[in-house]
């Protein structure tokens, strides 16, 4: 029974979190409560951050019998594909305006707005794959040992990118228009594929289009 709790619990977090990601109700507060509005990314993220430990504390917390663990060879190169994509997330984060992110810019402006500011950019990462943030969690995900209730996490978790990515990517074509329906045309969204990736010329050539308008 703890096995669907785990299943349910991480769906309402994931419907949650979409939900309050949303245009639609970010639109909804700003017309109700404008002046909470610059607040709001920097309580979205608090927000995420404590609705996730309740989640964890009841995967963490169900004992299961292991259905597999990594061993030998194997133990050293899901640990170092881990550690590899701790890395990668850091080095993506360069690709980001992280005061944007986290809501500080927001505060100290004092934007009411509920659009994102942040333009269009392709990193040496989003010349591979549309969202390195969600592939190099997977990839977090996937190496680690996996008992019952970290498989059922893992597959939810798998199930949430895949959905939550079309939602965001819904946002990103109307902020950016064509120059964004090209670059996912392109690049591929969650897991990298040798024969389509960007150039650095391609790539700057798409965000220059997207500056254009």
């Amino acid at each position: 029974m703890n096995l669907v709790w785990i299943a349910l619990a991480w769906m309402l977090y994931g419907a949650v979190h979409s939900l309050l990601a949303s245009t639609a109700c970010k639109n909804w507060i700003a017309r109700r409560w404008p002046d909470a509005m610059p607040a709001y990314r920097l309580g979205f993220n608090i927000f995420a951050v404590a609705a996730l430990l309740p989640v964890l504390w009841l995967v963490y917390g169900t004992k299961s019998d292991w259905l597999w663990r990594w061993t030998g060879a194997w133990a050293w190169l899901a640990n170092g594909l881990a550690l590899a994509a701790v890395a990668g997330t850091a080095v993506a984060a360069r690709a980001y305006d992280m005061r944007e992110f986290l809501g500080l810019r927001q505060i100290r402006q004092g934007d009411r707005g509920t659009a994102d500011r942040e333009g269009f950019g392709i990193s040496g990462l989003h010349r591979y794959v549309r969202h390195p943030w969600y592939f190099l969690c997977l990839v977090l995900v996937w190496t680690r040992d996996m008992n019952a209730p970290a498989l059922i996490s893992a597959l939810v978790i798998t199930l949430y990118f895949i959905v939550g990515s079309r939602l965001e990517e819904n946002k990103l074509i109307a902020s950016h228009g064509e120059a964004y329906r090209e670059y996912r045309q392109r690049v591929p969204a969650l897991l990298p594929l040798p024969w389509k990736r960007l150039s650095v010329a391609e790539a700057e050539a798409l965000m220059q289009r997207a500056r254009h308008g």
